[in-house]
């Protein structure tokens, strides 16, 4: 009886490998192949060797590069965490169907492409824009405001873009809190601010980390936003990228640039995996 089921149960896990191979083919031709690629040009063109990285301790311009796109992610990372934390906290304290409705605002934002953001902030905040014009009508300010074509202006459209993704796992990592734990310290005399802070807030912090790296492995790569916002003014790594593969033509250059950043982000998510436990960052118990 045993071995007849033994039989039974490899021979349907036997069943599900095409299921299995089929996409695991798909993703090692179109992917694994494409990314394998990049790294072998990376250290073949122009010439075989590690002259392509060489360059980032010797080139001014990559290194600029580099400095501006750190810059750039850390500060939206912590403005968008910050304000991510402040949502996903009243979301989970607010009636059943508040909650439903903020939700369903955060989830909105998927659905908007990335351009029609990026334009429409171009729309709010030039000099003739919708902001301007209100403070200058307001008399707040005698000239316009350059919000845009600047650093400013790619820090607000990817904090704009980044606050779904810094919301949802803190939210589903709050979710796992157990709600008794601070009114329990509030009963035992603690302060509402000290209940927090030394509660809820220590609880939350696999969230705080997983959503800040997730947050700063997307900043990492945005292209369209800062293309738009920062009007060739302030080039990011992805931007830049591009540019050395489209226009100047220099792969070697172009490919070191985006192994690198593949590196980063994958010792990211190594250090991710290391302190933070994916499974609670997501809310499992």
């Amino acid at each position: 009886m045993a071995e007849r089921r033994g039989k039974a149960e490899r021979a349907g896990t036997a069943g599900y490998w095409p299921l299995v191979l089929a996409p695991l083919a798909m993703l090692a031709v179109f992917y694994l192949y494409p990314l394998a690629q990049v790294v072998w040009l990376s250290f073949t063109v122009p010439q075989p060797g590690l002259a392509n990285y060489a360059l980032l301790f010797t080139n001014p311009a990559v290194q600029r590069i580099l400095w501006t796109t750190s810059r750039i992610c850390v500060v939206t990372t912590a403005i968008t965490m910050a304000l991510g934390y402040l949502v996903a906290y009243v979301i989970l304290h607010v009636t059943r169907r508040t909650e439903a409705w903020m939700l369903f605002f955060v989830l909105l934002s998927f659905w908007i492409s990335i351009l029609v953001r990026a334009f429409a902030w171009v729309a709010l905040l030039h000099s003739r824009g919708v902001v301007n014009t209100l403070l200058m009508d307001w008399h707040v300010i005698g000239q316009p405001l350059a919000l845009v074509r600047n650093e400013l202006g790619v820090v607000i459209g990817m904090v704009h873009y980044m606050i779904p993704y810094a919301v949802l796992p803190l939210y589903a990592n709050m979710k796992g809190i157990d709600a008794r734990l601070v009114p329990a310290a509030r009963g035992l005399g603690a302060s509402p601010a000290t209940a927090f802070l030394r509660v809820y807030l220590p609880l939350s912090l696999p969230g705080i980390v997983g959503a800040g790296i997730l947050v700063f492995i997307f900043s990492l790569g945005f292209y369209v936003t800062p293309a738009i916002l920062g009007g060739g003014k302030t080039v990011m790594i992805a931007e830049y990228i591009a540019l050395q593969v489209v226009e100047t033509l220099q792969w070697g250059l172009g490919t070191m640039l985006a192994t690198s950043l593949l590196v980063i982000i994958f010792l990211m998510l190594a250090l991710m995996a290391r302190f933070v436990n994916p499974r609670r960052m997501f809310g499992a118990a």
